[in-house]
């Protein structure tokens, strides 16, 4: 039997840290060799594990990238509501090692992403676009990072200059709900994804991670993990 593959969990002590850490089995080939928060140092940490998962905060993102990068070790990256410089990061990383970066791990929700294209190039341009996003009340980005990226993916197909719109809504403790709605004459479509548990996340950050393990450098997608 090969040998469990070390993880470095930063944001471990968060709500995806925790869930990531109980979706670790043996099964999984993969254990959780340190888990690391807010404040901790990353570099001593990172050297025991053969890889890092980050569900941290987007102003560490600079830090886990630069220590990746330093160490040549994959990065799973889940956090969400980075500005421009902390993108920057991610993708000068990307170019010494490969990194998973992903709004969403859900097997559902990157399903959605390519529904939601090839619905947008069926339906055309008589259908108005808009998104539809909702989270427990103590999410701190909106619209989300998923809301985003289907965003992206209506613009990409309908034009860049596109006004779509997105509604966030933070409320109780909702998980996640994403709904994209095409709007026509005589008819609406709507595509949705509920998550009722952080499990499904966590599910998909682990495949992401085995997958990452054998990756050459570059910055890859989750629909890359799942070859969509």
């Amino acid at each position: 039997m090969s040998a469990l593959r070390r993880v470095l969990l930063v944001g471990a002590k968060g709500r995806m840290g925790q869930a990531v850490a109980a979706a670790v089995g043996s099964e999984s080939g993969l254990t959780i060799g340190a888990g690391i928060d807010r404040g901790d140092a990353i570099g001593a940490a990172l050297e025991k594990c053969d890889l890092v998962i980050d569900f941290s905060a987007a102003d560490a993102t600079p830090d886990v990238c630069q220590a990746c990068a330093q160490q040549r070790k994959p990065l799973v990256l889940g956090t969400t509501g980075h500005n421009a410089a902390q993108k920057a990061a991610v993708a000068a990383a990307a170019r010494v090692v490969p990194v998973v970066f992903a709004a969403n791990f859900s097997l559902g929700v990157n399903a959605l992403f390519a529904l939601t294209r090839r619905a947008t190039k069926w339906l055309g341009k008589d259908f108005d676009l808009d998104v539809i996003e909702m989270h427990h009340r103590t999410k701190k980005d909106a619209p989300s990072g998923t809301a985003k990226r289907l965003l992206e993916i209506l613009r990409e197909v309908r034009g860049a200059q596109s006004e779509i719109a997105a509604q966030s809504i933070r409320a109780g403790d909702i998980v996640g709900e994403h709904t994209v709605i095409f709007s026509g004459r005589g008819e609406r479509l709507e595509l949705t994804h509920r998550a009722g548990s952080r499990e499904t996340f966590a599910a998909g950050a682990l495949r992401a991670a085995r997958w990452v393990l054998e990756q050459p450098p570059g910055l890859y997608a989750m629909e890359d993990v799942l070859g969509l």
